[in-house]
């Protein structure tokens, strides 16, 4: 699904948010990896791709599905009720080589929409 000129070499994993929080955090990062966008349950759900691990020592907000590769599809392989676009579309597509977006600003900006205060813990696990 990552389109195949860039560079994947820090494995991948997702990060879910409501397309409403989505629209916000693309307007205040300055720098923005792919960015995919399903149908899920919930209405419509951005997928924001990270390096794999980026969950170690933090606490995600409760309205944010973090999804690690051992399920490389999060949303759009659950059964549904009702019909569905056949796979993730990608909406945002990087400028450079890395599909990355960087977790850190991400996680402070998903932190600050969902009104979570930010936590983090050195003893990453």
């Amino acid at each position: 699904m990552i389109p195949a000129q860039l560079r994947t070499g820090l494995g991948c994993d997702v990060v879910g948010t409501s397309r409403e929080h989505g629209e916000r955090i693309l307007d205040c990062l300055p720098r923005v990896g792919c960015v995919f966008a399903d149908d899920s349950t919930d209405g419509e759900r951005w997928w924001w791709v990270v390096p794999a691990g980026s969950h170690i020592g933090v606490s995600w907000p409760p309205s944010v599905t973090y999804t690690g590769a051992r399920r490389a599809d999060p949303s759009w392989t659950r059964v549904r009720r009702r019909p569905r676009s056949a796979k993730p579309r990608l909406i945002h597509s990087p400028a450079g080589d890395s599909p990355y977006t960087p977790p850190i600003p991400l996680y402070f900006l998903a932190c600050r929409l969902a009104g979570s205060v930010p936590r983090w813990s050195l003893a990453g696990g």
